[in-house]
């Protein structure tokens, strides 16, 4: 696991070349990079809308669908030849602006269940995943590499994804507070999608808290690097 991910580069590389026939044929279709990065945010945003009204299996399998859509558009770019910076700024623009729009309908759609845990949970998936995106993004403004830790944004859509499924498929998201009310309210299979649910967030947290504790030692140890080879 090159970085700490779970993912490697290899495998990485062998998904991207997967989705350039797919790529390469919306673009005959007459679709444009940015116009596949803007409509990827657009499903983005329909599945935080789901989330929010409590459709949990729709909000994941668009999540799922639509975070790999996201390798279409630069898979497009890099074939046709038409790569450029506002591209890539406007792809990462709202690539992470759909993530927190996702976790954001998740809160509202667990908040409308009762269940203020994933409330919490989401806010602070959201606050770590954002602070990720942030050190990666700072680390190369000063010319350092900072794209490591386990939880970048492919693995923390793929979790979420897969917690929507199954709080979903499991019967949904369960009323009551405290988790006692829960279990007097919610019939087990409901109770198993919330916990399914819980689970995923809570694994988004830790593990996005975690790369970026990653990052910062990461661009700690170039720089220190860099320090040394100044005083050689």
């Amino acid at each position: 696991m090159s970085g700490g991910s779970f993912v490697s580069p290899e495998t990485r590389q062998r998904v991207r070349g997967w989705a350039v026939p797919v790529a390469v044929a919306m673009g005959r279709l007459g679709l444009t990079p940015n116009a596949l990065t803007v409509i990827g945010f657009v499903g983005t945003t329909a599945a935080a809308l789901a989330a929010a009204s409590q459709q949990w299996l729709l909000a994941g399998v668009l999540v799922l669908a639509f975070g790999i859509f996201d390798l279409f558009d630069g898979a497009l770019a890099r074939a046709t030849g038409r790569a450029s910076k506002f591209g890539a700024f406007l792809d990462s623009t709202l690539d992470r602006t759909g993530e927190s729009l996702v976790l954001a309908g998740v809160a509202v759609g667990c908040a409308g269940a009762d269940v203020m845990l994933g409330v919490a949970l989401a806010g602070l998936a959201a606050t770590f995943a954002s602070v990720v995106t942030y050190t990666r993004a700072k680390a190369e403004s000063l010319g350092l590499h900072g794209e490591v830790g386990f939880a970048p944004r492919p693995e923390r859509l793929a979790i979420l994804s897969i917690g929507l499924v199954l709080a979903g498929a499991l019967g949904g998201v369960g009323r009551g507070e405290p988790p006692s009310e829960l279990f007097l309210q919610v019939d087990p299979v409901m109770l198993t999608g919330t916990y399914a649910l819980m689970l995923a967030l809570g694994l988004i947290a830790i593990l996005s808290a975690v790369t970026v504790l990653q990052r910062i030692v990461h661009v700690k140890r170039q720089l220190d690097s860099t320090d040394q080879q100044e005083q050689q």
